[in-house]
């Protein structure tokens, strides 16, 4: 049995930020710039707080059965809840959305690949 690769994204808008917290987002948000945006196991945090509320968690799991991924989706949920809850920020609007990489299609490169190994 082969292992799944899965890549949660967890969603949400801050919510309620005191001045002070909206002023440490601003602070590090080089750190959490779109343009720096991965998919990790311990989660990447993205955000432009001077344009809008919204943030991302990009996570990187894995599994071995395709039900594995909905695991891999409530730990993404409960981790970056966690990273909210333990700096107080406020959040809303909650939600994910969880791809299992071995049933992406794939691009030309991929399929002319595959294709090569099996002649």
């Amino acid at each position: 049995m082969s292992t799944r690769t899965f890549r949660i994204t967890v969603r949400g808008v801050f919510d309620g930020l005191t001045t002070d917290q909206r002023a440490e987002l601003l602070a590090r948000a080089a750190e959490h710039d779109v343009l720096r945006a991965a998919f990790t196991p311990e989660g990447h945090l993205s955000y432009d707080i001077a344009a809008r509320s919204a943030f991302t968690f990009r996570f990187q799991d894995s599994g071995e059965d395709e039900e594995d991924i909905l695991e891999a989706t409530e730990r993404a949920e409960e981790a970056a809840k966690a990273w909210l809850a333990q700096r107080r920020y406020g959040y809303r609007n909650l939600r994910s959305q969880a791809e299992d990489l071995s049933q992406a299609a794939l691009g030309k490169r991929q399929r002319r690949a595959a294709a090569q190994k099996h002649t």
